[in-house]
């Protein structure tokens, strides 16, 4: 037995799975995206606000490891509800203004947001032929850069106009409607076929937990993944937290020209994604392009870490570019691998990677950040990051005969 369509191109689904990533993570970002104004209200300093995120990630770990449980029990689409009620809390909650409402918030998303890979691979998958199934993942994952941009874009000059307590609920009418919506599916896509009866047998997070384990105690190859999306996702955070102020403070670059450089490594992450995943699909195997990914991001570190006054601005640009489409555009095809060396297991095996690339986010920048503010070097820090970086794809290299994705 199977699905109906699971031979065709899951249009919906992946239309589904994309705007619940793009409205949690627009979500998630809401913080970030206001810190100006809502450091200035409640009379903080800005850079508290990075915690909201920290917490949203910290206990986005939990729930990544947990999610494949409850898909089980209550079908991917119902879990992803469940997702998007835990955005629409924090939104609500955060409305409230202060800081108690803010933490409060923050682990209100967190609860659900790490359910979002895991309820995609459970819901794309099967219904996609194997022939593409690193280029739907991967254009699933657009949602993730999608929603930040769209926060950035558009949440700051909302709040000018009403408030960012305003903000956080004009939010959650996106957030309500994609939640209803996804009600009319639910029963024909939350049908549980032979795969899920027999290789699910939930029966409490205890056991998924024991799953998780034994997966990675039986394959070594996951193992490799699992400790390279940690450090691939730890690399993404870095460039993403250091690229602006390291330009302006030690390249004699304006906020304006700053800002484009970091536009160019998030834009090239965007649109790298899909391709990535089609090269997975007809060219090389998803296995060889993250070994690639990791030399590829550690050179790109390595020059990162020596921006400088007198860089030319193209220069600048092009390391961008490349950290962008390697270190942001791994994700696609790495979520795939998780799913292919799952097998029975997938949804199991894509939790553990999710939980992997959320630990990553939260350790590697708090490391380069001791390292940048006890020696004043972002070399020293970009060159640890990207050493870590290119020992991860050496690893993947060394790791044994793959199949092709």
């Amino acid at each position: 037995m199977g699905y109906p369509d699971a031979m065709k191109f899951p249009l919906w689904p992946l239309i589904a799975t994309t705007a619940m990533q793009t409205v949690a993570t627009m979500a998630a970002y809401t913080v970030p995206a206001l810190a100006p104004v809502i450091a200035s209200d409640l009379g903080v300093d800005g850079a508290l606000t990075g915690y909201f995120v920290s917490v949203v990630y910290g206990v986005g770990i939990a729930s990544s490891l947990l999610a494949a449980d409850f898909i089980h029990r209550y079908g991917a689409v119902r879990v992803g509800q469940l997702m998007l009620a835990s955005a629409l809390a924090m939104l609500l909650i955060s409305a409230y203004g202060g800081l108690a409402a803010l933490a409060l918030g923050a682990i209100a998303l967190g609860i659900g947001y790490g359910a979002a890979a895991p309820v995609s691979t459970h819901l794309l998958v099967p219904r996609t032929p194997p022939r593409i199934v690193n280029l739907v993942l991967s254009i699933r994952q657009i949602g993730v850069p999608l929603g930040g941009v769209l926060g950035a874009l558009l949440l700051p000059p909302i709040a000018l106009g009403i408030g960012w307590q305003n903000t956080f609920l004009l939010q959650a009418l996106p957030v309500v409607l994609m939640l209803v919506l996804l009600e009319l599916p639910r029963r024909r896509w939350d049908r549980r076929t032979e795969d899920d009866s027999t290789s699910a047998a939930p029966s409490g997070q205890q056991r998924g937990l024991r799953q998780l384990a034994g997966l990675l105690r039986t394959s070594a190859q996951l193992r490799r993944l699992t400790l390279a999306s940690f450090v691939y996702s730890g690399t993404q955070l870095c460039f993403v937290a250091f690229t602006t102020v390291q330009l302006t403070s030690r390249a004699e670059f304006g906020l304006i020209a700053a800002g484009q450089a970091l536009a160019t490594y998030q834009v090239c992450g965007v649109v790298s994604r899909p391709i990535w995943g089609w090269i997975a699909d007809t060219r090389v195997p998803a296995r060889w392009l993250l070994v690639f990914q990791g030399f590829m991001m550690a050179l790109a570190a390595g020059a990162a870490g020596q921006f400088g006054p007198g860089w030319p601005v193209p220069l600048v640009l092009l390391v961008c570019a490349i950290a962008g489409a390697t270190a942001s555009g791994y994700t696609g095809i790495a979520y795939s691998e998780f799913a292919r060396l799952g097998g029975a297991r997938r949804t199991e095996a894509t939790g553990l990677g999710s939980a992997a690339m959320f630990a990553g986010v939260l350790a590697l920048p708090s490391l380069a950040t001791v390292l940048i503010t006890t020696s004043g070097s972002y070399g020293l820090a970009y060159g640890v990051v990207g050493a870590m970086a290119a020992g991860a794809g050496l690893l993947l290299a060394t790791g044994g005969r793959y199949g092709k994705s």
